[in-house]
This record gives structure tokens, C-alpha cells and sequence, in this order.
């Protein structure tokens, strides 16, 4: 699997981190789509009427423009799209990586049993429907919940073809434009990857179980580059990681909502 990487990465690692980036998420976002039972799917066409782009991809990157749309809420919300996992094992103890239910982990469960709650107003519902779409985006990026020591590669700097950036930035985004496909392309070869197993019934501790998955990644020999240069071995074996990733990701999310959605209105 050649590839050759030049000016689109260098660009993109140049980019202020964003899990997945825009591209990454709406991808997620469009992979679960198809997957929605009936009823589901007809929440969702409810909760996001009126909305400039009524579809999950549409609302897929809402959590991350929190920062300017709407900064109250991104400060309060910011530590909800990572957690820090830097236990033995990739172990998730909720005392100690979520302290005050801060972190994806915590946040994921709040935000589904909100949306699944038909008592709650369609207004709260719609909000949590934007926050889980994203975070399950979130927590399927391995380096949202890597290591503190680092700020999740924030603070790993890497080095491809004489330009600088970091390991999170690289992961977000350069990865994936590096392969120079637009969103259709990249969504069709997701698409012709194996199909993630079944989740069904959904766990109830499933955002804990794929953030240690998430966590696992970070941890396997070789994903920190040796000697902080990227080079093309390098990307020809951690793209495929991080495409499938976004497979599990599409394939949890239409999991997390048909679980919230599938029996209510």
C-alpha cells in the first residue's frame, strides 16, 4: 500500500487537533446512517427538522464548533470528547480517569440516556443526539484516550519531509488526507471494508469498552514513531488501523442510537 505523501499532509498536520477532523466525523456520521432501524431513523428526521443540514453527517462536527458557536457550552463540554488512560492495561477506573464524570466515557452514557429518554423535551434530546453522534466519533480516535504524560500526542511532536506537527494533529487528520479522496471516495472504501460483528444487545458499558479498544492502539508497539519522523512505512501500517477505526465507529454509532431510538419516539 504505496503512498505517496507531500503538500496534503504537511497542510493537514498543520491543523489545530480536532478528533478525526470535519472529514473524519461526517464520515462516521455517514456509515451509521444506512444502518438505523425505522424508528430510529424516524427520531432522528424528528429531532434534527429545521436544522441547516437535517442529517447526522449535518450535525456530526456540532460538539467541536461549540467553541465559537456557542463558547459557554465548549468550556463546559471540553473535557468530554477525550479521557486519559494511562493505567496498566488500558483499564478505565472511573475515579481516577473521570473524575466529576469529565471525559468521553462518562459524558457518552449521560448524553444516551438523555436522548433515549422520551420524557425529556425534544430540545434536550436534539442537543444530546448532536453530542453522541460526535462522541462516539471521539472515543473510536485512538489518541482521545491515550496518555496524559502527552495531552494524547499533543505533545508528541513529529516530524514528516521537514515539517512539524504532532501526533494527535497526524491522527485527526493527516492520515486520512493523505490518501487525496473526497468524502464519497473515502466513504465507499469504508464501506467495502469488512463489516464490524453485530453490537447487539448493546453493553451497557460499551463506551468504556471501546475507549480501552481506542487506548489499546496507542499502546501497541510502534505507534509512537521512533525517533519522531513519520515516514511512509509508517503510514502504509497505521492508516489501515485508523480506517478501521472509523468502520467500528460508523458501526457503534448506528448500535448506540438503534438502542436509544429503536423502541421510542
Amino acid at each position: 500500500m504505496a503512498i505517496l505523501l507531500s503538500l496534503p499532509l504537511a497542510l493537514a498536520l498543520a491543523l489545530p487537533a480536532q478528533a478525526w477532523g470535519p472529514l473524519g466525523h461526517r464520515l462516521v456520521a455517514r456509515l451509521a446512517e444506512p444502518d438505523l432501524t425505522p424508528q430510529a431513523r424516524a427520531t432522528v428526521a424528528r429531532l434534527l427538522a429545521g436544522e441547516p443540514e437535517p442529517t447526522l453527517p449535518g450535525i456530526a462536527n456540532w460538539a467541536d464548533e461549540l467553541r465559537s458557536s456557542d463558547p459557554g457550552l465548549g468550556r463546559r463540554s471540553a473535557r468530554w470528547h477525550y479521557v486519559n488512560l494511562d493505567g496498566d492495561g488500558c483499564g478505565y477506573d472511573a475515579a481516577r480517569d473521570c473524575p466529576r464524570g469529565d471525559c468521553v466515557v462518562a459524558a457518552l452514557e449521560k448524553q444516551t440516556a438523555i436522548l433515549a429518554d422520551p420524557g425529556r423535551t425534544d430540545a434536550e434530546r436534539r442537543q444530546a443526539l448532536k453530542f453522541v453522534v460526535h462522541f462516539v466519533g471521539d472515543v473510536h480516535q485512538p489518541l482521545h484516550a491515550g496518555h496524559a504524560h502527552d495531552r494524547g500526542g499533543n505533545d508528541y511532536q513529529v516530524n514528516y519531509r521537514n515539517k512539524g506537527s504532532n501526533m494527535h494533529s497526524l491522527w485527526d487528520s493527516g492520515l486520512l488526507n493523505a490518501r487525496r479522496l473526497d468524502e464519497d471516495a473515502w466513504l465507499a472504501r469504508l464501506r467495502a471494508l469488512p463489516a464490524p460483528p453485530p453490537v447487539s444487545p448493546m453493553p451497557a458499558d460499551a463506551p468504556r469498552l471501546w475507549a480501552e479498544q481506542s487506548c489499546r492502539v496507542v499502546a501497541a508497539p510502534g505507534f509512537y514513531p521512533r525517533g519522531h519522523v513519520i515516514d511512509e512505512a509508517y503510514v502504509d501500517a497505521h492508516l489501515p488501523i485508523a480506517e478501521r477505526q472509523l468502520r467500528l465507529a460508523g458501526a457503534h454509532l448506528a448500535a448506540t442510537l438503534n438502542a436509544a431510538l429503536g423502541g421510542n419516539g
